[in-house]
């Protein structure tokens, strides 16, 4: 599927208007190798899939955008509602295709395919039934486009993306799991709305696992600079902790609301992985929590697990993890976290 007809050719006899339009200036160079065309591929053209490519339209991205999924009929009216939208969008190439062929070259692959979560289900419960759907989509990623980060946004993030490692037989700093990015603005948010501040002035990280056992990182919360357990405890002003645990939950629980009240969450996982895909692309270096391979840090051993963890993102992936200071009870957890999601990855046998 290739798409819509739309070029510099009219007419029955398929005039080219190109140079009727646009005439050469006098001593022209060619256009410099150094300029960077980018692609994104993303896998998966449900609501998550749609809300993520929507929104990389409308950041001014990348060049050429290619949408995958076995529905041929709606993938194509998606990619005919989106080139139509052409006038009110950056200039993007988009293209969409149920052959993988169509991704070769890609900068970045997003891959968002996988059974949809029902309301009450653990993300760690719909690992069977992506595990084998990832057999058919890694490998042809893989070999169109060798160079390629792939960034895996289905759930349960933080395995499928140890499995989209192992299938891919990428470097470890090439596979990304979207993992708590979204988390963390949401945990952002609440502690905004309980402060009545701008959420982009709060610095907070949930990290370990997108799920049930992920980890508050109460200790480094920080507002406009300011960090906010050590202030009150030098103004002794007293706070509860079942306050903050309270928060956490809510935390966990949002995703769990949202898919109860309108089936599925789209928007901010969109303008989530839109994030990450513009600090990679455009190599911003900045810090965000993604799953990332975490054996070695704060203790976490027993093998090779993908958790989030507080990673500098850049043009050649994961650039690095950030040494940031936990408590003795937060390290506890986040081990914890990581055997939670190592006991369930030692069943697959990938």
């Amino acid at each position: 599927m290739q798409k819509s007809g739309s070029s510099s050719s009219l007419g029955p006899g398929g005039l080219d208007l190109t140079q009727a339009f646009f005439r050469q200036i006098q001593r022209a160079a060619p256009p410099s190798p150094t300029k960077r065309h980018t692609k994104i591929s993303v896998v998966g053209a449900g609501n998550v899939g749609m809300a993520i490519a929507q929104t990389i339209l409308t950041q001014d991205v990348v060049d050429e955008l290619v949408l995958i999924d076995a529905k041929a009929d709606m993938l194509r009216g998606e990619m005919l509602d989106l080139q139509h939208a052409a006038a009110f969008l950056p200039r993007t190439k988009i293209h969409a295709s149920v052959d993988y062929e169509i991704t070769f070259g890609s900068d970045l692959c997003i891959v968002t395919a996988g059974a949809r979560q029902v309301p009450g289900e653990s993300r760690l419960n719909l690992l069977q039934r992506n595990v084998a759907l990832f057999r058919n989509i890694i490998p042809p990623l893989a070999l169109y486009s060798p160079e390629t980060i792939l960034l895996i946004v289905s759930n349960p993030v933080d395995v499928l993306t140890y499995v989209a490692w192992k299938l891919s037989g990428f470097p470890s700093n090439r596979v990304i799991g979207s993992g708590t990015n979204l988390d963390s603005s949401r945990f952002r948010f609440l502690i905004a709305d309980h402060l009545d501040v701008n959420a982009q002035d709060v610095q907070a990280y949930i990290v370990g696992e997108h799920g049930d056992s992920s980890v508050a990182l109460w200790s480094s919360i920080s507002v406009g600079g300011v960090p906010v357990l050590s202030f009150l405890e030098k103004q002794q002003i007293a706070y509860e902790k079942e306050t903050l645990e309270k928060i956490h939950k809510e935390v966990i629980d949002s995703a769990y609301e949202v898919i109860s009240l309108k089936g599925y969450t789209s928007w901010a996982i969109g303008y989530s992985v839109a994030n990450l895909a513009r600090s990679i692309l455009r190599d911003q270096r900045k810090v965000h929590p993604v799953s990332v391979v975490a054996n070695g840090f704060y203790g976490i051993e027993g093998g090779d697990v993908f958790l989030s963890l507080p990673a500098q993102l850049g043009r050649g992936g994961v650039l690095g993890v950030t040494n940031v200071h936990l408590t003795d009870e937060e390290a506890h957890r986040l081990r914890d976290s990581a055997k939670t999601i190592l006991e369930v990855q030692n069943q697959l046998g990938v």
